[in-house]
């Protein structure tokens, strides 16, 4: 009797009915049917009687809801208050009716908080079903996934540039796991647009720049579930995400920025709204790397009404810039190639996804198997492999890596798991095959050959694998796949091989857009065409040469040392490492023991390890050469793959017993010793020239290990002006990790301190120890420091100069530079000894105190003896 329906309700006794009865619950009116207003007679009056309480029903219902949305503004909608379609008419009405009548009460605000807040209300329900499920590996395979459940927290990091990196992005992956472990900024991808201690401007443009499967796009998806789950940003009243695959398709069309939002979120349009200034709006833009539009910076026309129809790449640089809409947030994300589309004056806030830490690696392997022994063996497992360890950082790899080791555990009881990139990929090249035999064709789980129609899919699949690397495309389109003889209808409904490692897209106005699940799957199959080309014509696809390749005499077979060697020549060659993944595959291939995991899809090449040898000897005989860093632990890597680690063993034996410091050491060792150091992480937090050898010869073979660790002690090694120039260079890098240098007691003189500021002086440089003690420094090299200090004052705290002769002038200029507002350097060590006598035996008295750091009484005890 409380509920409103009851009030002014008559009673016909004569039908047992209440008189005009309706079917109303808190969240949904429904009228009567017409044969039940049949059943009250044809009377006009109880008709209209009907007709007002349904309306008034309706109108009380929908204003408690009203109510309750312009009351919180952010207040989330359950799954039953979403009205149907039949309601959607009536609904539009009635907001139109309230806005009025609003205005007529001079209500204006409130009237125009309606039309948003129910826009609202719907964009963040279509969100929801758009982002609450993850599609791990290919979303046509049908692996989903709640996010909620399976996501896993991403590592952000505050700070960088917008600048371009080329390299592979396996060797950034490889150069970030060097890097000691110390506390870096570190950012929540919730508080993506909070800003930090420190800035005196708030967030509006934030590039977030991550490697290939990283998780960037995962990490924008969740960002907007949040927002639509109402648990994070709340004060932000609309978010558009767009991608801009999505946007390459309108590439030819023209539209107003209103349009833009209206196509894409047509909440927006039905709700009327085209006044996007007066609301908190974020814009992500997700795949810059993968923007076909011409974005110009510099010679766009300035554009800054919302409603002026143009192309999409001006209404795109007008609204990074800041010309449109110039409140809204956005949010883009790239690969590192390509982060320098946008200027770095059009960024407010560089960060940079670098995947799963130790921690969430664990993390994600325990939420994907709930089985806790399985879990702890997986984990265990991918500790034991360097290569697979690094590699797991990505977590796309994580997802391959757990899609491999699932199947394997089911399959055996302690057999042996893959330790390489190139078992992994096999591996998971055979469980994709083994879906497509077991569900379409009906064999057996553990039949081993390759039926004909899946050997023919991964020979195409390989054919466009390598013709696309070699044009750079990581995106094609159906006549690319058509031109390697893949049938795409066929391929995606029968093949579990192409399902999962390809992905399909449709655009909203062409033909579906293809690439592989990740570059790395890319590269597997781009080498498993040329060593299969190669077995089976001889034909090296690696060389410019159309002439096939040296044939064997014993065998008949084409020598597949001489496809290994032009390969790592080829690699060696490519300035960026974009040939470093393909090459370890190719040469992992070879294996007898790899290409019985493929029998049937392979042929065994026969020569085995008499080639293998051969390949080993030469990429021995290229690590004795003057090569970087990151070319010579490839080439290591490479020999793990060919299952070849006596020269690391060698040294790492050294290491544990301690004679390393003793020996005399090739070019190929001190290489290995690099390597080990770096793969290991050993010594990176304190690198101590001394444990190895105190020589400027083997400061100079370890100095990628110096520049990736964090504080180098170098005291006492006998080190000159060479080391300084060396030194130099590790500081002004920009993925420089040293923090803190000890030169003290080295004869680097004024030279040598002059070359060292060359890299002081830099941006990147970011030293905040330094000491220079007993280093026969003079005026001149103060007058350096304070220049180079003058350049870059930003990160060095704390300068030992002390046991050295500034002379008065020198002392001025490093003390008027302490009192300055613009140093950091807040302690200065300058214990100055008396300028060196002129006899030749006095200097060499003076060297030999400043060396030691005798006491000032003992110096004039010498210099009267």
């Amino acid at each position: 009797m409380k509920r409103y329906r009851s009030i002014d309700r008559l009673i016909s006794f004569k039908d047992g009915q209440k008189h005009g009865e309706l079917i109303v619950d808190q969240q949904r009116t429904e009228v009567l049917s017409g044969q039940s207003v049949q059943q009250h007679g044809a009377d006009l009056d109880s008709i209209f009687k009907l007709l007002e309480e349904n309306i008034i029903c309706f109108v009380k219902n929908e204003l408690k809801k009203m109510h309750k949305v312009l009351d919180t503004d952010h207040t989330e909608v359950s799954e039953s208050q979403r009205e149907d379609e039949e309601q959607r008419s009536s609904r539009e009405a009635f907001l139109k009716i309230t806005e009025d009548f609003l205005k007529r009460m001079k209500q204006e605000k409130l009237a125009d908080k309606i039309r948003p807040s129910a826009c609202r209300r719907e964009l963040r329900s279509n969100l929801k079903k758009k982002f609450q499920c993850l599609f791990e590996g290919v979303a046509k395979a049908g692996n989903t996934t709640l996010l909620n459940e399976i996501f896993t927290e991403l590592y952000i990091t505050e700070g960088g540039t917008g600048e371009v990196n080329e390299e592979h992005e396996v060797r950034q992956i490889e150069r970030a796991s060097w890097k000691p472990d110390r506390p870096e900024t570190s950012i929540r991808q919730e508080d993506i647009f909070k800003a930090s201690a420190g800035r005196d401007r708030p967030i509006r443009r934030v590039m977030t720049k991550g490697v290939a499967g990283i998780g960037k796009t995962v990490l924008t998806q969740k960002f907007t579930l949040d927002w639509a789950e109402d648990k994070s940003n709340q004060d932000v009243q609309l978010m558009f995400p767009f991608t801009f695959r999505e946007l390459n398709v309108l590439k030819e069309k023209k539209f107003s920025l209103v349009e833009l939002i209206h196509h894409f979120f047509t909440e927006t349009k039905e709700a009327g709204i085209c006044r996007f200034e007066d609301f908190k709006v974020v814009f992500i833009f997700d795949g810059l790397d993968e923007c076909r539009l011409p974005l110009d910076f510099h010679n766009t026309e300035i554009l800054t009404d919302v409603t002026a129809s143009t192309s999409v790449d001006v209404l795109l640089t007008n609204l990074i810039r800041g010309k449109l809409l110039p409140s809204a947030r956005l949010w883009t994300t790239t690969r590192p190639a390509a982060a320098n589309q946008i200027p770095p004056d059009c960024v407010d806030m560089v960060t940079e996804v670098r995947g799963f830490k130790d921690p969430q690696k664990e993390d994600y392997f325990r939420k994907r198997f709930r089985d806790e022994e399985k879990a702890r063996r997986i984990i265990s497992h991918i500790q034991t492999s360097r290569s697979l360890h690094i590699m797991c950082h990505i977590p796309v790899f994580c997802w391959i890596t757990a899609t491999v080791l699932e199947n394997m555990l089911k399959t055996r009881d302690g057999g042996e798991l893959p330790k390489t990139l190139t078992e992994m990929y096999i591996h998971f090249l055979v469980v994709q095959s083994k879906v497509k035999r077991v569900k379409y064709d009906g064999g057996a789980e553990m039949d081993p050959h390759w039926s004909p129609e899946n050997k023919k899919m991964i020979e195409s699949l390989g054919k466009l694998a390598f013709e696309q690397l070699q044009k750079g495309n990581l995106i094609f389109y159906e006549s690319d796949l058509t031109e390697c003889g893949i049938d795409i209808t066929a391929a995606s409904v029968y093949s579990g091989v192409f399902t999962q490692i390809f992905k399909e897209e449709r655009g909203l106005y062409q033909d579906k857009v293809f690439c592989f699940v990740h570059l790395s799957v890319q590269e597997f199959l781009a080498a498993l065409h040329v060593h299969l080309t190669f077995i089976t014509s001889g034909t090296n696809l690696l060389s410019e040469e159309p002439t096939t390749s040296q044939w064997s005499i014993q065998t008949n077979k084409p020598e597949l040392n001489h496809l290994h060697q032009s390969a790592v020549d080829e690699a060696l060659l490519s300035p960026n490492g974009h040939l470093d993944l393909s090459l370890r595959f190719l040469l992992g291939l070879s294996l007898a023991t790899n290409q019985k995991l493929l029998r049937g899809l392979l042929t065994q090449t026969g020569s085995g390890s008499q080639t293998n040898q051969k390949t080993v000897e030469y990429i021995k005989k290229k690590i004795s050469e003057n090569l970087s860093a990151e070319r010579s632990i490839n080439l290591f890597h490479c020999l793990n793959e060919l299952n070849h680690r006596s020269l690391v063993e060698e040294i790492q034996e050294s290491l544990t017993s301690g004679r390393l410091s003793r020996k005399t050491l090739s070019p190929a060792q001190w290489s290995a010793l690099v390597f080990i150091l770096l793969s290991s992480g050993k010594d990176l937090e304190e690198f101590d020239l001394k444990k190895y050898s105190a020589s400027e010869e083997a400061l100079l073979k370890l100095l990628p290990v110096v520049k990736a660790s964090n504080k180098a002690l170098l005291s006492g090694c006998n080190l000159s002006e060479r080391s300084c120039e060396a030194l130099s260079s590790v500081l002004s890098s920009v993925s420089s990790c040293l923090r803190h240098v000890d030169l003290s007691n080295n004869d680097l003189q004024d030279p040598g301190v002059k070359l060292l500021c060359d890299g002081l002086k830099s941006p990147h440089c970011s030293l905040e120890t330094l000491s220079l003690s007993g280093c026969l420094v003079s005026e001149e090299g103060c007058s350096s420091l304070t220049s180079a200090l003058n350049s870059n004052p930003s990160h060095l705290r704390e300068l030992d100069l002390s046991y050295n002769h500034p002379g008065d002038s020198g002392e001025k200029l490093l003390s008027a530079g302490l009192k300055s507002p613009h140093w950091r350097l807040d302690t200065l060590r300058h214990s100055p000894l008396p300028p060196p006598p002129s006899s030749s035996c006095s200097s060499a008295v003076f060297k030999l105190v400043s060396r030691f750091r005798l006491k000032m009484s003992c110096y004039y005890v010498f210099l009267c003896q």
